[in-house]
C-alpha cells in the first residue's frame, strides 16, 4: 500500500512539474518591457560588400545550417587599398528559407530596434555608419570605411537587437541582445 501511494504521489510531482514546465516554456511575457511581436530570425549568411569604384572587396560570413553540424564559412574576397574610401552595405540572409529570405529588409523596417556596430585592431582603417533610423540614430547597413596605411588585423561586425540609443557607438555599451557577432582576417595593401 505504501508503495502504491509513492508511486501516485510521484506521478502528481511529474505531472506537475511538466506542466508548470510547459507553460513556463510557452510565455509570451518573455519580454514585456517591448511592445514588438517579431521572432528572432534565422541569420545563415553575412554579405559586407566594400566599394571603392572597380575596386569591390567581399566579406561573406556562412552557416548553411544555422547551430547544426556544418563548420561556418568565413571568406574574404581580397585586400583592402590604403588611402581609400569604401561604400559599404551590408547583407543578412537565412538560406534555409526557399526562397531565400532577406533578413536585411526586416532590420531596415524596424531600424530603431537594431543597430550595427563595426571594430577593428587595424590602425589606419575608420568605420562610419551612414544610414540612420527614424529617429536619426545610426543604423549602419550603410557605411563608409576610409583607409590611411597599411596594416592587417581582425574587423568585428555586431548586429545589436534592441539596443540603447542614443549610445557611445561601442556595441559593449549599448545593451540590447546580440543577432550577429562575426569576426574577418583583413589586410590593407
Amino acid at each position: 500500500m505504501k508503495i502504491t501511494n509513492t508511486i501516485k504521489i510521484t506521478k502528481l510531482l511529474a505531472i506537475l512539474f511538466i506542466s508548470v514546465f510547459t507553460f513556463t516554456a510557452c510565455s509570451d511575457n518573455d519580454d514585456d518591457d517591448h511592445d514588438h511581436d517579431s521572432e528572432e530570425e534565422l541569420i545563415t549568411t553575412v554579405k559586407y560588400t566594400l566599394t571603392n569604384g572597380s575596386d569591390v572587396v567581399t566579406l561573406k560570413f556562412s552557416d548553411p545550417d544555422g547551430d547544426g553540424a556544418i563548420e561556418p564559412i568565413y571568406e574574404v574576397s581580397g585586400d583592402l587599398t590604403a588611402n581609400s574610401t569604401y561604400t559599404g552595405i551590408i547583407e543578412l540572409l537565412n538560406e534555409t528559407e526557399s526562397p531565400v529570405e532577406d533578413i536585411t529588409e526586416e532590420v531596415k523596417e524596424e531600424a530603431d530596434e537594431h543597430e550595427f556596430f563595426y571594430t577593428s585592431n587595424v590602425s589606419g582603417l575608420t568605420i562610419t555608419k551612414t544610414d540612420t533610423d527614424v529617429n536619426g540614430n545610426p543604423l549602419g547597413v550603410e557605411t563608409s570605411l576610409i583607409t590611411t596605411g597599411e596594416g592587417s588585423g581582425t574587423l568585428t561586425i555586431v548586429l545589436k537587437h534592441e539596443p540603447t540609443k542614443p549610445n557611445d557607438g561601442s556595441s559593449s555599451s549599448a545593451g540590447g541582445s546580440t543577432d550577429v557577432e562575426i569576426t574577418f582576417d583583413v589586410t590593407i595593401n
